[in-house]
């Protein structure tokens, strides 16, 4: 299958189990990548997945929100995509930078289309 991807965007949102880690942003990474038939696009901008406002959208994901988990924040993540962008599958990776010894801990989820094969 043919994807898009977007690696590592750095973002700055609010997560964490307890109450004060969740005070102050913290930075984060997102990637996604997006999973549709290219040889539907036909050279046609309007039937691709617009990947400048998908990033400008996962960036302002967490606009006045919260998340205690990671992998709360992945999955809703791919729900947002699968619904707003409907590609076939979308794999989100959320990676956090909490654990001095590690590069970092991620969470990453797949999900299908509910529908099948995207109709882009």
């Amino acid at each position: 299958m043919d994807r898009i991807i977007i690696q590592d965007l750095t973002v700055h949102f609010h997560i964490g189990v307890p109450a004060q880690e969740r005070a102050n942003p913290q930075r984060l990474t997102l990637s996604a990548e997006i999973e549709y038939d290219f040889s539907r696009l036909a050279d046609e901008l309007g039937r691709a997945v617009d990947y400048y406002t998908l990033s400008q959208r996962m960036l302002d994901f967490g606009r006045g929100r919260s998340w205690k988990l990671v992998e709360t924040l992945a999955l809703d993540l791919a729900e947002m995509i699968l619904r707003d962008y409907k590609p076939s599958r979308v794999t989100v990776e959320v990676k956090k930078f909490i654990i001095p010894q590690a590069a970092h801990i991620s969470a990453r989820v797949t999900r299908p289309s509910g529908a099948g094969e995207s109709e882009i």
